[in-house]
């Protein structure tokens, strides 16, 4: 898109890497390394936002660690609320819009059918708390903005739920996995290229969008087929979450639908199965 200057934010994360290759088509992408835009110290992105001056602002960087959030609360509403505000803000002053990505953990996991945008949030972590503090901000800064809420992201590198299981088969010889808990596994990739269908429609996409892979999963039968796919037969086997206490509460219950983005785009994520084999294909060695 001719003279669209856009500012990534968070270029070594799962999506952020993704969006590099996906984004540079599409105008002057500058994407500053943390040390030059550290979303940790909120203080400091006015000056650099200001000097690059972006039509378009994607912001990428969050705070991940979601049980570790439980102790380092501060540190996780700074880089996933009080940074996205500001960035929201300079967003605003500029007259440039906001891509920001958020969770289903904004949602407390009671329901049984896949959440829409306008079904009540209720967080049950400090994560998903920061993240919905985070789309507030956005909201009411005045920015133009579109916030895409996504579930349970892998990619071929980074931290994720897909290369776990593929080290610990290598390194046990049996797997436990939760399978109380069910989502929609959805490919980093994948949600690169939702952002360009929306960007390219960027007049017509703005506000609040779920972004996920169709179907559903629990953690337990998605180990399974992330271990079929790799030619791995490490017995995996179901437990309750009870059996595998962790620091932050998740939702029983995070499905995404993803209908109103698609209605919107014309672009959908295919079923988790499809995406995760096309993942799979692509792990390096």
């Amino acid at each position: 898109m001719p003279g669209l200057k856009i500012l990534l934010t968070g270029r070594t994360g799962q999506i952020g890497w993704e969006l590099q290759r996906s984004l540079a088509p599409l105008g002057e992408l500058i994407a500053p390394e943390r040390a030059a835009l550290d979303l940790a110290r909120p203080d400091g992105i006015g000056p650099v936002v200001r000097a690059i001056r972006p039509s378009l602002i994607v912001n990428a960087a969050g705070y991940t660690a979601v049980d570790r959030a439980e102790a380092e609360s501060e540190t996780c509403f700074a880089v996933n609320a009080a940074s996205v505000g500001e960035l929201a803000r300079q967003a605003a002053k500029l007259g440039a819009m906001l891509i920001h990505y958020s969770t289903d953990y904004v949602f407390d996991g009671t329901k049984r059918s896949p959440y829409v945008e306008t079904d009540a949030v209720a967080p049950t972590n400090a994560y998903g708390r920061s993240k919905l503090q985070g789309e507030s901000e956005i909201i009411g800064s005045g920015c133009r903005y579109l916030i895409l809420r996504t579930s349970w992201v892998y990619a071929e590198r980074g931290s994720n739920f897909v290369r776990t299981m593929l080290r610990l088969a290598v390194e046990r010889p049996q797997l436990r996995v939760v399978n109380d808990q069910v989502g929609a596994p959805t490919w980093a990739r994948d949600v690169a290229t939702a952002t360009t269908a929306a960007i390219e429609r960027a007049e017509a996409v703005e506000g609040l969008y779920h972004v996920a892979s169709s179907g559903a999963t629990s953690w337990y039968e998605f180990a399974r087929s992330i271990l079929a796919l790799a030619g791995l037969n490490t017995p995996v086997s179901p437990i309750p979450t009870s059996e595998y206490p962790t620091a932050a509460a998740r939702p029983a219950y995070s499905v995404l639908d993803s209908g109103r983005f698609e209605r919107a785009t014309g672009f959908r994520i295919g079923p988790w199965e499809e995406r995760l084999r096309a993942c799979i294909a692509a792990l390096p060695g």
